[in-house]
């Protein structure tokens, strides 16, 4: 699914104390920690030398804390939106863009999951793709979410989100082989580019 003459930078949010325990997060709300806080103007600096023309763009946010607080401090990193102008800043907030839910999952670090449920664990593992985990999604639906909201794009845009996002917006503007798109690298410390049916890191 290529998008013609439409530019997306992609920021994953920063991190959290729960990316540093490796739990998994999903759709609970853990704010970011210091660490996040300096990646997320490292990202912000990076898009503002790449951006010249902002007004232009779309500048759009999953709602979950972790993201939201990431784009604030992006924006604040462009000086049209910082100091008196703080509150003229335009984002959108899109539900399609919150990270894959692992229901009853979220929270659990992999041993924990594996002693809760040895079997689902394993299928999991093996295939991340199609299986579901109790109470949450697979990442075949979260792509399909992804691509609805990727329908939508039609023009330059900025997104901050989620690693489960970032490496089904690759699978389906990249062509990315189903069972690799879970296993793909999620940084948090660098600016995703997306264009036609293309993405490098920035």
């Amino acid at each position: 699914m290529a998008l013609v003459d439409v530019t997306i930078y992609f920021v994953r949010h920063g991190q959290t104390d729960w990316n540093v325990e490796h739990r998994l997060q999903g759709n609970k709300d853990i704010p970011l920690n210091d660490t996040g806080r300096i990646q997320a103007r490292r990202n912000g600096r990076i898009l503002e030398k790449l951006i010249s023309n902002a007004e232009h763009w779309s500048f759009v946010s999953s709602p979950l804390a972790r993201a939201v607080e990431t784009m604030e401090i992006i924006l604040d990193q462009f000086p049209r939106f910082g100091g008196e102008t703080a509150g003229l800043r335009h984002y959108v907030i899109h539900e399609e863009l919150r990270e894959i839910e692992f229901g009853s999952w979220e929270g659990l670090i992999w041993s924990e999951i594996q002693n809760v449920n040895p079997e689902l664990a394993h299928s999991w593992k093996a295939n991340r793709w199609s299986t579901l985990t109790p109470g949450g999604e697979s990442y075949e639906l979260l792509s399909a979410r992804v691509e609805r909201w990727l329908g939508s794009v039609n023009r330059d845009t900025v997104v901050v989100s989620h690693g489960g996002v970032s490496r089904c917006l690759r699978g389906l503007a990249g062509g990315v082989p189903t069972n690799e798109i879970p296993r793909l690298e999620v940084p948090q410390d660098k600016v995703l580019k997306i264009c036609g049916n293309r993405y490098e890191w920035v």
